[in-house]
């Protein structure tokens, strides 16, 4: 399916197709991407591909590979949305990914005139406003978001969150470092398994359970705690086993993993001041979406004491669209080129 969404106002040259890459901790999806040129026209990805992030020495040659086969489109520009932290210098700081970025040094070894970078879940926020209703799952609250910020949030290799705050002449999207805050917990096994992680880490940051080498860690820690279990060799193996019912131990891992998932988001609501929506994304999530609805996400999403009824008003969606974060580096570029040429 090709990926949409809208943005307000559109550069002179922004029918010009040009590069906008989603990278990850474990995948680096890109696309050519182009839009329609007049206000109000969606943004369209003409071609997109999915990479393996460590089969590839570098960002520039991910890029160049997908440029590559594109046939000689004319290219000189892009947006990379990208998991960490962004430095003054154009670098960027991720414990997550394979190798260094700077799209100073991509721009020049790719000839471009321009490349410019955005946080990942910053991009996707940017996208999550014009998400079509057949690509979410809904979880809990009314199915129609009021007007307010609106928070996305989601757990892959590390744990991504940007809030989307309504503001004239475009949306405002602050960029968080919100899998670098300390997890907290509610229940006793929770802190149980909370206690096994910090024999490791004095600090045991959110995405340091909340993402899927996280999965992998609560996973071990309770089965230290149990004198039992089995030993899995990925994320994946642990979700296929609990979503087969193949083994009580996944089982339970994944229940905490969504309970403990629920809770921070519900947390997060409460101190961005969230009333327009939460929408989940991140790789794992899309594994677990026929667990995820009758874990303990929402009971422990609401559980927040008085402020539960309020928590009862927000949206809580599922995004299940693979391209959101090239539309939203996509759709946050051509917002940057607008602004600069108003």
């Amino acid at each position: 399916m090709v990926a949409t969404a809208r943005t307000s106002r559109q550069h002179p040259d922004a029918a010009r197709p040009f590069i906008a890459a989603d990278v990850g901790g474990t995948h680096v999806r890109v696309g050519l991407v182009r839009s329609g040129g007049h206000a109000g026209q969606p943004v369209s990805v003409l071609a997109y591909r999915k990479y393996v992030g460590a089969e590839y020495a570098g960002l520039a040659e991910v890029i160049e590979d997908f440029v590559d086969g594109l046939g000689g489109v004319p290219l000189d520009e892009g947006a990379i949305a990208c998991a960490g932290y962004p430095l003054g210098d154009g670098s960027i700081i991720s414990v997550n990914l394979p190798w260094p970025v700077s799209p100073r040094a991509i721009r020049d070894r790719l000839g471009f005139r321009e490349l410019r970078l955005v946080n990942d879940f910053e991009a996707v926020a940017h996208a999550a406003g014009q998400v079509d209703a057949s690509e979410v799952m809904h979880l809990s609250g009314p199915p129609d978001a009021r007007e307010g910020p609106t928070l996305v949030v989601g757990p892959g290799t590390g744990f991504g969150a940007a809030v989307r705050i309504p503001a004239l002449p475009r949306p405002v999207v602050l960029a968080t470092e919100a899998g670098q805050a300390a997890l907290t917990t509610t229940t006793e096994l929770e802190t149980a398994v909370l206690r096994e992680l910090q024999r490791e880490h004095h600090h045991v940051a959110v995405e340091h359970a909340l993402s899927g080498p996280g999965l992998m860690r609560i996973h071990d820690a309770m089965r230290r705690l149990r004198g039992q279990g089995i030993a899995y060799g990925s994320p994946g193996e642990i979700t296929a086993a609990a979503l087969a019912g193949a083994d009580t131990g996944a089982t339970e891992s994944l229940s905490v993993f969504c309970g403990l998932l629920g809770g921070t988001v519900g947390d997060m609501a409460l101190l961005y001041g969230v009333r327009g929506g939460i929408y989940l994304a991140g790789g794992i999530l899309a594994q677990i979406r026929g667990f995820l609805p009758a874990s303990g996400f929402v009971e422990r999403f609401l559980d927040k004491g008085p402020m539960r009824g309020a928590l009862q008003g927000i949206p809580v969606k599922l995004l299940e669209h693979g391209q959101l974060g090239v539309v939203g580096a996509a759709s946050w570029y051509l917002d940057l080129r607008a602004g600069t040429q108003s």
